[in-house]
This record gives structure tokens, C-alpha cells and sequence, in this order.
């Protein structure tokens, strides 16, 4: 295996240094850093002042809602390799609808138990 094969490997290691470092340097350099400037501590909303807290708070719920969209989402994302091979797999004889099956029935399982512990409900 020659040097060459590495060369994409090499440039993306170049590029995962030096695109962090060059967005700190801009941001050093062109960024609010004046000790008197009252917007230095103020979320920028393009040169509007800010209205009301910087930081609002988020309720735990949302959260919650956030986490299961997120698990959810990823697990839907392994439905697709199978929608891909699912004509190789039949014409190899293999079963694939019963793991399918089992997975989108633990999914849906998952789903119930937590639409029954009332995390899908916003407000209560």
C-alpha cells in the first residue's frame, strides 16, 4: 500500500485543524472584545439590541421531547440500509421481515410506553 492511498486521510486531518483554529483566530481578532461594551455580554441579533433574558430557561420537558426525537430519529435511520438490500435478501432466500418486524415492534412498543407515561404530552 502506497503513500499515495493516505493522501485523503491526510487532507482531512489537515482540514479538521485548520478550519477550528482559523474560525478562533477570525473570532479573536474581529469579535466584541472591548472591556467597556455594554453589548459584550448580549446574544448578537444583528445589531438589534436584545429583548428580555439572553439565556432563557427551558423546561425539562422539552428536554424530554428533544431526547426521544432524537432516539427515535436514529433508530428510523436503520430502517434504510434494509429498504436498500431487501430485494438482494429475498433473492439470496434470506429472512429479513421477521427481525424487521421485531425492530419496528420494539418501536412501537417504546413509543406506547412512553405516550402512556405521558412524555409526549406537552402540557399537563
Amino acid at each position: 500500500m502506497s503513500l499515495e492511498s493516505y493522501l485523503p486521510v491526510l487532507i482531512q486531518i489537515i482540514l479538521a485543524i485548520t478550519i477550528p483554529v482559523a474560525i478562533i483566530v477570525v473570532s479573536q481578532i474581529f469579535g466584541q472584545r472591548a472591556k467597556t461594551n455594554k453589548f459584550k455580554d448580549s446574544a448578537y441579533e444583528c445589531g438589534v439590541e436584545a429583548e428580555g433574558k439572553v439565556h432563557p430557561r427551558f423546561s425539562v420537558k422539552f428536554y424530554i421531547v428533544a431526547m426521544l426525537f432524537i432516539i427515535f430519529d436514529v433508530e428510523i435511520v436503520f430502517l434504510i440500509p434494509w429498504v436498500v438490500v431487501y430485494r438482494e435478501f429475498l433473492a439470496a432466500n434470506i429472512p429479513i421481515l421477521t427481525p424487521i418486524l421485531f425492530f419496528l415492534g420494539v418501536l412501537v412498543i417504546g413509543l406506547l410506553y412512553e405516550y402512556k407515561k405521558g412524555a409526549l404530552e406537552w402540557e399537563k
